[in-house]
């Protein structure tokens, strides 16, 4: 049975086709108790859990197959399980008891094992709102890795992190103080001092705990230092991932994990202004992956991210318990949906909804609130594919100054099954070096994996010897790519300022009808308030572009008296492709117009080069100019 949820987005109805009723006679354990109530729709949750939920029924009938080499054990989720449940909340001293939807996130990380034994899910995300208790369960995680999963195995590291050290000093601290009470209790007792852990060093200033018969430590380790060299961590924590910029340190804990048997990254954080992140990029893939049921690319990597659904549902609070599953506990749900609705309508009056959105529904949004569009809007325009061949384009150019990227913008209209108007639009950038560096320095200075995104065809690494833009480069690059999708270049347009040895190269070569245009707000407001138009009435189409969408989130309005342009916050924040677009757009918001360039006979035969030309002499009614052309 194939799924694919990319389009439909209809969880409930492929699950409904599924037969579960062997599944629900083998298994009652409450990972899967979970999974089938949030899809027999018993439990309120967002499109990210019922597709967490999904995959895992999904799964489940997959085991014994040759192509799937994973297993459940219910048997690890009930050890687990168990170990929570005498784990005891620093904050009141006694266990809490665990809601289902914490059971899961139990379940899912320690109950899936590859065919060697090992945890089947090397990486993990886990999302939920602010105050849902993250920190009590990332505890329970931390101990159980390190006290039981240790047992018989010696030189083991394990890690805790965060964003700086003042926050990952407060996660070990709780952690210490959780295994000072696991102390207390037997059989915990006399493990802990079988293995040579001294109880009196998990209330010092230390930042490790060591057993000291076996030499296992448990490491806490800033992202603010990032001295993750040469460790090789079984379990590895990491907390507020979700405001790290570059996956730079990040990797670092990932690569040293490579050897390591029943290795696991676990990274937890809420949403952040910034969605660029690389976390929200991976939370974009996890969803493609769960979505895409039947190619199952991220087969080792887990999902698990409680968030709203839409921005709409700021003002519904009987669905926040989407993102903010504590709601469904009696005992804290009045307080809780106080708390948040106040904090709501707060930061609506100072004018910081956003940080609501973010922080309390879980909500990824545009880089600031002056952005030029919405995290959303950017989104829901990508497609899978698009075809370029044989299609009229409009091309913008913007040449890089020191460090920025030199980008070609190309916007294709084309009329959908309905006869609608649409635009798919495209980019490829020049990547220069030379001020930063380094390739290397670039991409971290930028927060973009270009080398990676060079190999999918969005971008060339500048082959100039000192990183600087190779103009041989671009002009070569342009006059392929028109040529190998035999495109009929309407227009292209470029910065005024901008007469570069490309543009010239191109007047003297091309016969392209080219213009310059210059860049002030009297002359960019209409393409620019048609670009932000076209995402929003979602007329537009785009492949799954990181430069092209960091760009469209990077993108600032600025305005004065007498018209409105596109900025940025800061030099480092990239918005050149939008300034290509714009360019483009100049000319191609007109293209459906009656009054049009495209669609005036006379503009027709200036784009024709000498072959066109000749065709429409030798027959005139071969229909290269339209119906017009019939009574020449």
């Amino acid at each position: 049975m194939k799924v694919d949820l990319t389009q439909t987005h209809d969880v409930i109805g492929a699950y409904q086709a599924l037969d579960c009723s062997a599944i629900r006679q083998q298994y009652t354990d409450a990972g899967t108790q979970y999974a089938l109530d949030v899809l027999d729709q018993k439990i309120t949750t967002g499109y990210l859990i019922k597709l967490a939920a999904f995959r895992h029924i999904r799964d489940l009938q997959r085991q014994g197959s040759v192509e799937f080499p994973f297993a459940y054990s219910v048997k690890r989720v009930d050890q687990v399980l168990k170990f929570a449940s005498i784990c005891p909340n620093v904050d009141t001293g006694e266990p809490t008891k665990l809601m289902p939807w914490q059971k899961f996130i139990m379940a899912m990380l320690i109950g899936w094992r590859n065919d060697d034994g090992g945890k089947r899910f090397s990486r993990a995300i886990v999302s939920v709102s602010r105050g849902q208790g993250k920190t009590y369960l990332m505890a329970i995680i931390t101990a159980y890795s390190f006290l039981i999963e240790s047992l018989g195995l010696s030189n083991q590291d394990y890690l805790v992190s965060s964003i700086n050290y003042k926050q990952t000093s407060k996660i070990l601290g709780y952690i210490k103080s959780m295994l000072a009470k696991i102390a207390t209790i037997e059989p915990f007792k006399t493990l802990m001092q079988d293995s040579g852990l001294d109880t009196r060093t998990l209330s010092s200033q230390s930042d490790q705990v060591v057993m000291s018969s076996n030499n296992n430590k448990l490491r806490a380790i800033s992202h603010e230092a990032g001295q993750y060299d040469s460790f090789h961590f079984t379990t590895a924590i990491f907390d507020e991932i979700g405001e790290i910029k570059t996956r730079q340190k990040i990797s670092k804990i990932v690569s040293g994990q490579v050897k390591v048997r029943n290795k696991q990254f676990i990274q937890i954080s809420t949403a952040y202004p910034d969605p660029t992140v690389p976390f929200h990029d991976d939370e974009r893939m996890i969803q493609q992956a769960m979505e895409q049921d039947y190619l199952r690319d991220a087969d080792t990597y887990l999902g698990l991210i409680w968030s709203q659904d839409d921005l709409n549902e700021t003002y519904k609070p009987d669905t926040w318990v989407k993102s903010n599953p504590l709601l469904d506990l009696p005992s804290q749900r009045e307080v809780l949906l106080n708390g948040l609705t106040d904090k709501r309508d707060s930061d609506a009056l100072s004018g910081t909804l956003n940080d609501f959105q973010n922080k309390n529904l879980n909500l990824w949004l545009e880089q600031s609130t002056d952005s030029f569009l919405k995290l959303p809007d950017v989104e829901k325009a990508i497609v899978q594919s698009f075809s370029f061949d044989d299609r009229q384009v409009y091309i913008g150019f913007d040449y890089s100054m020191f460090s920025d990227n030199t980008a070609l913008a190309f916007v294709f209209p084309y009329r959908d099954n309905n006869g609608k108007p649409r635009w798919f639009i495209y980019q490829h950038s020049f990547i220069p070096w030379q001020k930063a560096g380094s390739i290397e320095a670039k991409e971290k200075q930028d927060g973009i994996n270009y080398r990676d995104l060079a190999k999918k065809g969005f971008c060339t690494i500048s082959s100039h010897p000192q990183g600087l833009i190779n103009d041989e480069q671009v002009y070569q690059w342009l006059l392929k790519f028109v040529e190998q999708h035999r495109l009929e270049v309407v227009f292209f347009g470029y910065d005024a300022w901008g007469l570069t040895p490309t543009i010239k190269q191109l007047d003297l070569n091309s016969g392209w009808p080219l213009q310059a245009i210059r860049q002030r707000t009297s002359e960019l407001k209409d393409p620019t308030k048609f670009l932000q138009t076209m995402f929003v009435e979602g007329s537009v189409d785009r492949l799954d572009d990181r430069i092209m969408e960091k760009a469209l989130l990077n993108a600032e309005i600025y305005e004065d008296k007498i018209g409105i342009q596109v900025d940025k916050a800061k030099a480092t924040l990239k918005i050149d492709v939008v300034d290509a677009l714009i360019d483009a757009l100049f000319q191609a918001m007109y293209h459906f117009e009656d009054f049009a360039d495209v669609n005036n006979p006379d503009k027709q035969v200036e784009r024709m080069n000498e072959k066109q030309v000749l065709e429409w002499f030798n027959n005139p009614e071969s229909g290269l100019l339209g119906d017009d052309m019939n009574d020449f």
